[in-house]
């Protein structure tokens, strides 16, 4: 998978670039307003569950305060869940401006080639990677509790589950820009294979737990499949 990796070090070396700065400056914004505001209603929500549950301020001394602390632990946990399906459903929005740059920088032939996503398209990419993320990962949630005994079992589950989706909506933030350009074959013929998708997919999945660079992983994942979809390729030879 050294194409793999060559291409996320060639997208790391162009975070500096101020093109892919005002779009990391966009999107991190919007990530942390919807964060909020996620987080606020989620508050809110086990705070209400609780007390319909038993912890009403009329049952003990005390009620709220338990309350407010579980609904609190509570809401970070699910933040801590969906932080990955916000920053990547945010991130479609902005990816054609991250492409963008990588292209004009280093495959201009592309850049002339592609074509702009409409708005609907957009909109469409990102709801359907928020709504893959959200099912898959509640699909993972019993396999996970049953392997809550062996300590990293969830851990790795999800982290497979969250590969896969991340690989293939990295891939199309590209690839959805191109599919319709030369033979106008559909996304089939997209040069990245399955295991580069996964493999691309992993690493910016295990980015997205990490505290501060789960802010980058999703631009850097974006620049990366650019990298990786246009890199040059070894001419085939015509046979005899």
């Amino acid at each position: 998978m050294a194409a793999v990796f060559t291409s996320l070090v060639r997208a790391l070396g162009q975070l500096a670039d101020p093109a892919v700065l005002r779009v990391l400056a966009k999107s991190l914004g919007v990530t942390v307003l919807v964060f909020l505001v996620v987080a606020t209603a989620g508050w809110f929500a086990f705070d209400w569950l609780l007390a319909r549950a038993g912890l009403a301020d009329s049952r003990f001394a005390g009620a709220e305060g338990l309350r407010g602390a579980a609904s609190l632990l509570l809401a970070l946990a699910g933040l801590w869940l969906v932080w990955r399906v916000v920053a990547m459903a945010v991130i479609q929005f902005y990816a054609e401006d991250v492409v963008r740059a990588v292209e004009a920088r280093f495959y201009p032939h592309a850049a002339s080639a592609a074509r702009d996503l409409p708005l609907g398209d957009q909109v469409r990419a990102g709801l359907g990677s928020a709504g893959r993320a959200t099912v898959f990962n509640l699909a993972a949630l019993p396999f996970a509790l049953l392997l809550l005994v062996t300590g990293i079992g969830p851990a790795l589950l999800f982290w497979a589950v969250n590969a896969l989706l991340v690989g293939r909506d990295l891939q199309d933030m590209v690839w959805l820009r191109h599919r319709h350009s030369g033979d106008g074959h559909g996304p089939a013929l997209c040069p990245v294979s399955r295991g580069e998708r996964l493999a691309l997919g992993g690493v910016i999945a295990a980015l997205l737990v990490v505290p501060f660079a789960n802010f980058i992983a999703p631009v850097l994942g974006a620049a990366g499949a650019a990298h990786l979809v246009h890199r040059p390729r070894p001419a085939r030879s015509s046979g005899t």
